[in-house]
C-alpha cells in the first residue's frame, strides 16, 4: 500500500493529474470534493460553519451560500477560521477513505488530491494551539507530487474555468457564471488566492516528484504515467518486504 498526497497551487492543473492517476489504476480522492459533502445540510461542519459564521451564510434553499462564504473568508480576513472548521473533518475522513482502501486492496495506490497540503501543516505549526495531526498531516503520506506551472499561466487558467466564454476580458462586464466575476474580477480573486499559498518552489523542494505541467496534455500525461508506475511498484514492494526503500 502506498499513501500519496498529489497538490499544486490554484491553476496548476492538480486535478487533470488526479484524472490520469484515476485512469491508470490509482484510488483518487478529491479534498474538494469531500469537503463540499461535509459541508452540507445535516453535516457536523454544516453547522459550526452557520455557527461561526452567522445565518448570512445560508442561502434561501437552506445550504450554504459558498460565494458569501468565500467572501468572508478570503476578503474579510477569516480563512483560517473557516479552515479550522473544514480541514480536520477532511482529513478524518481521508484517513477513513484510506483505510477502506486498503482493507479491499493492500498493494493500492490511495492518491489525496488537495491545493493545501502544505499550507495546512504551515498555519497548524503557526497557532499557539497547535493541532498535531494538522501540523504533521504532511508526513502521513508515503509520497508527495507537487504540480508546478508558472503563476500567470495559473491565472489565466483560473480566469477561463471562471468565465469559459471570456465574458467581461475586454470590458469588464460579469461572466455567466452565478459568482457574476468578470475576467479582471477573477484574475484578481486567483492572485488573492495564490499569494496565501506557499510558492511552487518550496513546494517543490519538499516534494518526492515534481510534474511540470507548462506544455500540452499528452506531455503532462506521459509524466504522470511514469509517475504511476514507480508509485504502483513501490507499492508491491512494500507489500512484499516491508519496506519502501
Amino acid at each position: 500500500m502506498l499513501k500519496v498526497g498529489l497538490t499544486g497551487s490554484l491553476g496548476s492543473g492538480k486535478s487533470t493529474v488526479a484524472a490520469f492517476l484515476r485512469e491508470l489504476g490509482a484510488e483518487v480522492i478529491e479534498a474538494d470534493e469531500l469537503g463540499r459533502a461535509l459541508m452540507e445540510p445535516g453535516q457536523p461542519v454544516f453547522s459550526e460553519i452557520v455557527r461561526v459564521f452567522g445565518p448570512e451564510v445560508v442561502g434561501p434553499n437552506g445550504r450554504l451560500n459558498r460565494a458569501k462564504l468565500a467572501e468572508l473568508a478570503f476578503q474579510g480576513g477569516r480563512l483560517k477560521d473557516l479552515n479550522d472548521l473544514v480541514h480536520p473533518a477532511v482529513i478524518a475522513a481521508q484517513g477513513r477513505w484510506m483505510k477502506d482502501i486498503f482493507a479491499r486492496n493492500p498493494a493500492a495506490v490511495a492518491v489525496v488530491e488537495s491545493a493545501l497540503i502544505f499550507e495546512v501543516e504551515r498555519d497548524a505549526r503557526a497557532r499557539p494551539d497547535r493541532n498535531v495531526e494538522l501540523a504533521d498531516w504532511r508526513r502521513t503520506f508515503d509520497r508527495i507530487i507537487v504540480v508546478t506551472a508558472p503563476d500567470e499561466l495559473k491565472i489565466a487558467r483560473y480566469a477561463a474555468r471562471i468565465c469559459p466564454t471570456g465574458a467581461g476580458r475586454e470590458a469588464g462586464v460579469p461572466g455567466d457564471r452565478s459568482s457574476s466575476l468578470g475576467w479582471e474580477a477573477a484574475e484578481a480573486e486567483a492572485r488573492l488566492r495564490l499569494a496565501r499559498q506557499i510558492p511552487d518552489a518550496e513546494k517543490a523542494a519538499q516534494a518526492d516528484y515534481v510534474i511540470d505541467n507548462t506544455n500540452d496534455k499528452s506531455a503532462l500525461r506521459a509524466r504522470t504515467k511514469t509517475i504511476c508506475l514507480e508509485l504502483q511498484q513501490q507499492s508491491n514492494r512494500f507489500l512484499q518486504t516491508g519496506s519502501l526503500e
